[in-house]
């Protein structure tokens, strides 16, 4: 019973509610039908084995590493070239069905949830090196590569693709989603990387957007549609190759870490050494909490204060000076002495460490859950926007360890939170708000490596202003004027 309502008030309400319901049944029905009448089209392009409808695949297609929940597609399709491709893009526009692409689900801001369900476009099929110029330092992938997989293809060529976000994410992937990580600091990000992609649009034409085959090290030729692409985040195209810069392997390559009084001496230390011209090739903050977390999960025994780790690349000489140099400034600011890990094994179990950081926060408080949130500000604001979020989360009393990339200002807090506590998950969500205005505050921005996808749309306006956000709705209406790429990430909902 409807209460406080007159008679004829609630029968209209009833009235309403049927009309709901029957609205709701009607576009389940039209959705149904529209899905019926294509499996067949899709079939018929990439076979039986490439089509599913089975729950379980559905399920694995709709989540990423990140907090939100589960949105699983309709139906997933596994093409093995660009033309199927194409073809099931053509066959998704002329019904009206959302697209999602996914490469290996590694992402942290629930950017393959299929929030109005639609097909979801696995492309791990499409693995192949293409194209490998060890004289130009390049190189053509599909987007089933990974980046583990493309070094261990090149490792007898004296080349290596250093992005590395510390996942063995689809590269395909790490370009749509602008990915870095430890080794930007020296060698850039995805943006900096990435001279060419192939990409299917919405109606299922294919572009390149450097030119089709073209790979130089530079251009001014046109419009810079290679990074419009590059953080699109599947929601302009489908990116099926990608051309990238590749460097030679260092002749010598050498770790240390070095522990700290205080978060400001960790970050000074890191503006001197970035000041006195040292070509560090990665420099990784943790904080007393994070290194304590660190020391417990992989058997290690650094000192429970803000650390450095430390990895320099180059030839034997020029080691030593940059190791000289970076020493004595660390120490200028009351830096330990350097823990050296020179032999790749040492190494190795070091950066191991750093990049198991996810699952040692996760150890902290077993059976929960860990979410990843990341902003990025100029670097003499690090040390303030760590200090305040590091008082934030002692305040709220929530477990947050801190990770980043000091040498280019982005950090991460590893939020643990019990999964089965709405109020907790409350107090998660709003201190993430915190920290984002707080970066943004800062002249920085909401997210340095893990994009917007679902969590950030807010922000991302907040971020931008409305002038930007209208550029970037025109530039979506354009390239994808019914809504089918990746719809529900990036920008909020167009008002009617």
């Amino acid at each position: 019973m409807l209460l406080g309502l007159t008679p004829s008030r609630r029968l209209l309400s009833h009235r309403h509610c049927l009309l709901q319901s029957r609205s709701i049944k009607s576009e389940n029905t039209a959705r149904s039908t529209a899905l019926d009448s294509v499996l067949s089209a899709f079939r018929s392009i990439c076979g039986e084995d490439g089509v599913s409808l089975g729950e379980a695949v559905r399920q694995q297609h709709g989540k990423d590493e990140s907090v939100h929940r589960c949105c699983p597609p309709d139906v997933v399709v596994f093409p093995r070239c660009v033309e199927e491709v194409s073809a099931l893009a053509k066959v998704c526009s002329n019904h009206r069905l959302p697209i999602i692409p996914f490469g290996t689900g590694t992402g942290l801001e629930g950017g393959v949830s299929a929030v109005t369900g639609g097909v979801c476009f696995s492309l791990r099929n499409m693995d192949q090196v293409l194209d490998v110029h060890q004289e130009d330092f390049d190189v053509t992938v599909e987007p089933g590569v990974t980046r583990k997989a493309l070094n261990a293809y090149l490792r007898d060529t004296g080349l290596w693709f250093p992005v590395d976000p510390g996942a063995d994410a689809s590269l395909c992937g790490m370009a749509a989603t602008s990915a870095s990580g430890t080794n930007a600091v020296r060698y850039g990000t995805m943006r900096e990387n990435v001279l060419n992609l192939e990409v299917v649009l919405a109606d299922g034409n294919i572009i390149h957007t450097a030119g089709k085959g073209r790979r130089p090290r530079k251009t001014s030729a046109g419009y810079n549609l290679t990074n419009l692409f590059v953080g699109s985040e599947g929601t302009l195209g489908i990116i099926t190759k990608t051309t990238l810069r590749l460097y030679g392997i260092p002749e010598a390559m050498v770790s240390a870490v070095c522990s700290f009084p205080s978060v400001q001496a960790a970050v000074d230390s890191t503006v001197q050494i970035l000041q006195a011209g040292v070509p560090i090739a990665r420099i990784e903050f943790l904080d007393d909490v994070m290194i304590d977390a660190c020391n417990r999960f992989s058997s290690l025994s650094y000192p429970v204060t803000p650390t450095l780790f430390l990895e320099f690349h180059g030839s034997e000489r020029s080691l030593e000076e940059q190791v000289h140099t970076a020493e004595d400034i660390t120490q200028s600011n009351g830096g330990s002495d350097f823990q050296w890990a020179r032999d790749a094994e040492t190494r190795n179990r070091l950066w191991k460490a750093r990049h198991d950081a996810w699952y040692a926060a996760l150890a902290l408080r077993p059976g929960c859950k860990a979410y990843s949130t990341d902003v990025c500000v100029p670097l003499s604001r690090l040390p303030q926007i760590i200090v305040e979020t590091k008082e934030d989360l002692i305040e709220n009393r929530l477990t947050g360890p801190i990770a980043g990339h000091v040498g280019d200002g982005n950090f991460h807090c590893l939020m643990v939170v019990d999964p089965n506590d709405p109020e907790e998950q409350r107090e998660v969500h709003l201190f993430t708000e915190r920290l984002a205005r707080r970066a943004l505050a800062m002249d920085g921005t909401c997210t340095g490596e893990h994009g917007v996808g679902l969590g950030k749309k807010a922000l991302l306006c907040e971020e931008m202003g409305p002038m930007a956000i209208q550029v970037m709705q025109r530039l979506k209406d354009t390239l994808d004027p019914k809504n089918l790429m990746n719809p529900g990430k990036v920008l909020q909902p167009r008002e009617l």
